[in-house]
């Protein structure tokens, strides 16, 4: 889990949010970006395959680093240069993830 500057739509301005990194590490593409997933805390967005709730009750939802229950979703994917990157904030495991990437990319 990471904070950075992530591009609206529109790809003309972007906000400050949480994301979670979904590429694999050491790709070797001589390329500084980073595949991220969009966090949001409108948890009226979760309860579709390719969206995967945090709740900050759980263990693994307060080792997120978030800080309002939210919703992992990669059905929003962005690729934004490491300079985008403000900081790491915390960790989650990637198992749902996995699951939500398998159905949004059709694998």
């Amino acid at each position: 889990m990471v904070l950075v500057l992530f591009p609206h739509s529109d790809l003309r301005t972007a906000k400050t949010r949480p994301a979670l990194v979904v590429q694999a590490d050491d790709l070797g593409t001589g390329l500084s970006q980073v595949i991220v997933a969009m966090i949001s805390g409108r948890t009226f967005r979760s309860g579709h395959p390719s969206r995967v709730a945090v709740d900050l009750s759980t263990p693994e939802g307060r080792r997120s680093g978030l800080l309002t229950d939210s919703v992992v979703m990669t059905d929003n994917l962005a690729t934004i240069t490491g300079t985008a990157i403000d900081r790491a904030i915390g960790t989650l495991p990637m198992a749902g993830t996995d699951a939500a990437l398998r159905h949004t990319l059709g694998l």
